[in-house]
């Protein structure tokens, strides 16, 4: 590791953007001179019941509450069909139970993906990766719009080849891509812009969602293991709890990792930041509840258990 990590005992409790982190947070606390973020919460994935992400693709109050898209994609060879929540930089995708081939088409996968927001800087996070002593394995997802021509689409890095329930990765948008006209991305900010807010559509601002603020996943400890590197090499603020839990800071996402048995693995909440206050409401949509203020942020929680 290149950073320096002084160990000492934490007796507060965390709460993180309105999201419930209990537990104590171990000695494994790091104030250490950590390198500049490069990577930045992009989205979340996960695996739900069958009837929750039908009730979630059904809903009339989702496609009020965000830019809800649900949509077939095919990249990589393969074709999924997604229900997408979308921000101003952030989003999350959501699937139903045999959605995805094999075993990520179980209830409880899920993933997480960081990205860059300058060109370039995916090199500099695998050259960390590398200095600790780790390989990293990368990957390139191309995309099909439906018309057989393939079209660059980002680049990825891992730090493992298989996994049990959760993938995480970092990535970076290729400038290929966003040049497609069929991407219909927005133009470029700034000299290498790659980021988050250029690849999303601006479609948020006539919805109440305007980004995710937390986000609360069940991950093996085998799987977490894989993840940690990767927040660090990406300048990511990274706190272990006594647990062996993990909770990652820093750039306006947190996410908290709860390290958990496969059985109890996947998505347990989002916090969203919305676009304005508004009175308190309460939507159950199917095994999951999504409370919309009073105020300017959302909370939605997800209770449900495998359907097969």
């Amino acid at each position: 590791m290149t950073a320096h990590r002084k160990m000492r005992r934490l007796i507060t409790v965390l709460a993180v953007s309105g999201l419930a982190l209990s537990g104590a947070v171990t000695a494994q606390a790091e104030e250490d001179s950590r390198v500049p973020q490069l990577l930045f919460y992009n989205h979340a994935y996960d695996v739900l019941d069958r009837p929750t992400a039908d009730a979630i693709e059904n809903s009339a109050y989702l496609r009020e509450f965000a830019n809800f898209e649900v949509r077939t994609t095919t990249g990589g060879g393969l074709t999924w069909k997604g229900r997408y929540l979308k921000g101003r930089e952030t989003y999350i995708e959501l699937f139903a139970e045999g959605d995805l081939p094999g075993t990520d088409a179980l209830f409880g996968s899920a993933g997480t993906a960081l990205s860059t927001e300058h060109e370039g800087d995916l090199a500099t996070v695998t050259q960390r990766l590398e200095d600790q002593g780790i390989t990293p394995v990368p990957y390139r997802q191309n995309r099909d719009f439906g018309d057989g021509v393939l079209v660059p689409w980002f680049d990825t890095i891992r730090t493992a080849t298989s996994y049990q329930a959760f993938d995480g990765w970092a990535m970076e948008y290729l400038p290929e891509y966003f040049a497609d006209p069929r991407s219909e991305t927005e133009p470029a900010s700034y000299a290498g812009d790659v980021s988050r807010e250029r690849y999303l559509p601006d479609d948020y601002q006539d919805h109440l969602m305007r980004d995710i603020a937390s986000i609360r996943i069940g991950v093996t400890a085998d799987d977490l293991a894989t993840m940690v590197p990767v927040l660090r090499a990406g300048g990511v603020q990274v706190r272990t709890l006594s647990d062996g839990s993990v909770i990652a800071s820093g750039g306006g996402t947190t996410i908290r990792y709860d390290s958990v048995p496969r059985e109890q693995a996947g998505l347990k909440q989002v916090v969203f930041t919305l676009n304005k206050s508004v009175p308190r409401h309460v939507e159950q949509i199917g095994q999951s509840k999504l409370v919309v203020g009073p105020g300017s942020t959302a909370v939605w929680t997800f209770t449900g258990t495998a359907t097969s």
